[in-house]
């Protein structure tokens, strides 16, 4: 080796940010491995590397003794005086016992280290960019499906999209672009791990957040998110400023801004819901778009009754009772429905009883 990979080193720790102290010590580390590897030795060897000049040598550790009967791990006492004029019968020195093809070995490994180190650098740096973004909404290409995973091309790395992330219904073909959710980054020993989603209800958050302006400033807050992804989804807005429309923001001009959503969700439906402190409120607006009559609640069991017209009956509930669903969801209350005629008829059958 010679003062290119010095000046190699150098550059790497410049750039790279890896210190060439870190790169030195695990070069003497691989090279002490690489020498026991090729020249099959047990013996205790050490390997020096001169950071100045970048040249190796071996020292062997011997036993200085008057007769030597293994020169492997002995060396007679005249011979290591020259060396270590101070030691003694029973000392152990380390003499040099570099071999004579050991500086093509030292070359070959001292390049492996350095591209491991790069490797591990580069990896370290992905982890620590994307631990940042967890989180975030990223727009990436479609590399590849496998197993009906889809990994997704996010510059320097990938994103794993797995089968639970992926709206029901949705294609996915190599070459798309496709936005979608960071909600965990994993270090692994072969580099870290993106998890992305489509179908996390903060994928949902981070488009309204995206999309309007007043969300984004902290103007209006999102209260509570609930969703069926690929079908339908509420979210309750609540504005900070009286003079702003909490749902009429969200919507946006001639529906611009919801439908812009509603687009980048393959036509998920969106209910925006006002959000109220009073729950018989918050709960008739969640119910949109049926309309509600009257809502009894019952604090102690956090169970309300909703009294809607009798045309608005199946619509309150929704299909196989979505809409009552995602309701209950988003309010943190248990919600039974009942038609106007079905609660006057029960109230008679009450009052007949009294």
């Amino acid at each position: 080796m010679s003062n290119e990979l010095i000046q190699a080193l150098h550059e790497i720790e410049t750039e790279r940010g890896i210190p060439k102290v870190a790169l030195i010590e695990a070069i003497k580390a691989a090279l002490n491995t690489a020498y026991k590897k090729n020249f099959g030795t047990t013996q205790s060897v050490s390997v020096e590397f001169n950071d100045l000049s970048g040249e190796v040598k071996v020292f062997s550790q011997k036993k200085v003794v008057d007769k030597v009967e293994d020169d492997r791990l002995e060396i007679e006492m005249a011979e290591a005086q020259q060396l270590y004029p101070d030691c003694k019968v029973e000392d152990m020195v380390y003499v040099e016992a570099t071999p004579t093809n050991f500086g093509r070995i030292a070359a070959q490994t001292a390049k492996q280290v350095v591209i491991q180190k790069l490797r591990e650098a580069e990896r370290s740096l992905i982890y620590e960019e994307f631990l940042e973004r967890e989180g975030e909404i990223v727009t990436g290409t479609i590399q590849r499906v496998e197993s009906r995973t889809v990994y997704i091309t996010l510059g320097r790395t990938e994103g794993i999209m797995l089968p639970s992330d992926q709206i029901s219904g949705e294609r996915y073909e190599i070459g798309q672009r496709i936005k979608a959710y960071i909600y965990e980054v994993k270090n692994t020993s072969k580099g870290p791990n993106i998890f992305v989603s489509r179908t996390n209800s903060y994928f949902l958050r981070r488009l309204f957040e995206l999309e309007v302006p007043e969300i984004y400033d902290g103007v209006i807050e999102i209260k509570s998110i609930t969703r069926e992804a690929g079908s339908r989804s509420k979210i309750s807005v609540h504005s900070l400023d009286e003079r702003v429309d909490s749902v009429g923001a969200c919507v946006g001009p001639r529906g611009l801004r919801v439908q812009n959503i509603v687009s980048e969700l393959d036509g998920e439906k969106i209910d925006i819901i006002k959000y109220d402190k009073d729950p018989e409120k918050y709960i008739a607006n969640a119910l949109s778009p049926a309309k509600v009559l009257a809502v009894y609640t019952n604090d102690e069991a956090k169970m309300a009754t909703v009294i809607v017209p009798d045309y608005q009956l199946s619509l309150a509930i929704g299909k196989e009772g979505q809409n009552a669903r995602l309701a209950a969801k988003l309010t943190g209350w248990k919600v039974d429905i009942k038609n106007e005629s079905q609660f006057m008829e029960e109230a008679d059958i009450d009052g007949q009883d009294s």
